[in-house]
């Protein structure tokens, strides 16, 4: 209750979430993150919550999702992955023949709040995962040494 004015304020919570495939399979097409994003609105609304932006590449996808608090995030979590897995299983053959038992979520998620950082910033970053990807190889660079000579370490 907004005390100024008299109103009923709902606020939200932010939240950026990272999902990873089982064993790290480039599995996720650009088909299949369309899908998915369709599938976590849909999710999204029954948990009276709004994704907001939806993006990956082959191996992971991220989501930004603006949340009520009465929602237990692992339960929106837990649907989430569990309504996506089931339903991009049923409508992308390619994806059903990856996995021996049908997991196609690894058990793990990333999970952020995102209260501090202005949410445009956040939700570009999620759009431009799949565009960055194209420009980067799989295999990370060497790390660099520190710039002390050998004989000093």
């Amino acid at each position: 209750m907004d005390y100024r004015t008299g109103r009923h304020v709902v606020y939200m919570l932010h939240v950026h979430l990272v999902f990873v495939t089982k064993y790290r399979r480039d599995v996720l097409s650009e088909p299949a993150i369309c899908d998915l994003q369709r599938i976590c609105a849909k999710v999204c609304r029954d948990f009276e919550a709004e994704l907001i932006e939806c993006d990956g590449e082959d191996d992971h996808v991220h989501l930004l999702v603006h949340y009520p608090p009465k929602v237990a995030l692992s339960q929106l979590v837990n649907s989430l992955k569990g309504v996506s897995s089931r339903l991009l299983r049923e409508n992308r053959p390619e994806i059903t023949g990856r996995y021996h038992k049908g997991v196609l979520w690894s058990p793990s998620y990333f999970a952020a709040s995102c209260g501090g950082a202005p949410l445009s910033v956040i939700a570009d970053y999620v759009k431009s995962q799949r565009e960055a990807a194209k420009g980067r190889s799989r295999v990370p660079p060497l790390p660099q040494g520190r710039g002390i000579p050998r004989g000093f370490r």
